[in-house]
Parts: C-alpha cells; structure tokens; sequence
C-alpha cells in the first residue's frame, strides 16, 4: 500500500502501512515526499537510527527532535506522524533501546492530539484546513494500530516503562 494518498487540491497525506514496520522498512517510505513541522520529513529515517542506536545521548537528542517534528509542542502532529508511529513501536519494542519510556509518552502525546479536530469543531471556516484533522486521526490510528505490544511492555522489569506503559494504555482506552 502507498504510504500516500492525493486529496483534492492536490494535498498529499501521509497513510500508514497495513503490515507491521520496522526499521528495516523505513526506506520504503518517500520521507522527501511528505512534511514534518519543519518542512521535508527527509531526516526522519536519520533521527530513527540515532534512536536506535544503542547511543543514549545520541537517541536521547534523536528523540528530543523526532518529538519537534511530529508532535510540536506535545499536542500538534504533522503529515509524518502516523508513518512514523509503527518506527516507534518498532523501536519500543526493542530492549536495546534506550528511551523506551520516553518513545511511549511520545505515543501517548500523539493519541492524546486533538487540536486541530478541536479547533474545526468549534470555528467551522477552519475545516477547508481540514488535512489537519486528517492527520491527527491517522495518527491516533497508528497508536492503537501498535497497541499489542502493550501486554509485553507491562510484563518489563524496568518500573520506568511500565508505567510509561499503563500510561499510554489508559489513553487508549479512552
């Protein structure tokens, strides 16, 4: 399935694929093609391999800037976002990953984003942006799309990410 889907006037939003993603997969998406919150999403797959690196400076900074361009602000998602999401099940479900915890209350700011639908709701004329609320829905679905790894995450050893954990699983049960 194409990660993208042309809408009327030419926007292009970003769809994630069916199938479980992993890292190896990251290539198949046309990261150049779609926008984080900065502009081109073409340095995703770079702020994805710092995070799993096993570097924890190095995924720490990563992460740090993934979160800028994803979910700005912890509540603003971008055309990126939801094709980003299964890269960061993926990595969450990695024990060598250093910011396991960190990756799931990103997850969870991404669930919880409803800004643009919020706003939309309330001042109608904003809807002709409506890509925007197509966006955080994508992404939200992406989320829940992840959330089998939710049982093997609560059963870790690390207090950190299980909490993290229930966290997130507490939003997606809402």
């Amino acid at each position: 399935m194409p990660p993208l889907t042309e809408h009327a006037g030419g926007e292009k939003t970003a769809r994630c694929p069916r199938q479980a993603t992993t890292l190896r997969d990251v290539g198949l998406v046309p990261w150049g093609d779609i926008e984080d919150s900065t502009g081109s999403a073409a340095a995703i797959p770079y702020l994805l391999a710092a995070i799993a690196s096993g570097d924890e400076g190095a995924a720490q900074d990563a992460l740090a800037r993934l979160r800028h361009r994803i979910c700005r602000h912890g509540f603003v998602v971008a055309q990126a976002t939801a094709v980003t999401v299964p890269f960061l099940w993926d990595l969450v479900r990695r024990p060598q990953t250093t910011c396991r915890a960190q990756i799931l209350r990103l997850l969870r700011n991404i669930a919880d984003a409803r800004q643009w639908e919020t706003t939309a709701a309330a001042y109608p004329k904003l809807r002709r942006h409506g890509h925007h609320v197509e966006w955080e829905s994508a992404a939200r679905r992406a989320v829940r799309g992840g959330r089998g790894a939710i049982p093997g995450l609560l059963a870790e050893r690390d207090l950190e990410l299980v909490d993290a954990t229930k966290a997130l699983a507490s939003t997606l049960a809402d």
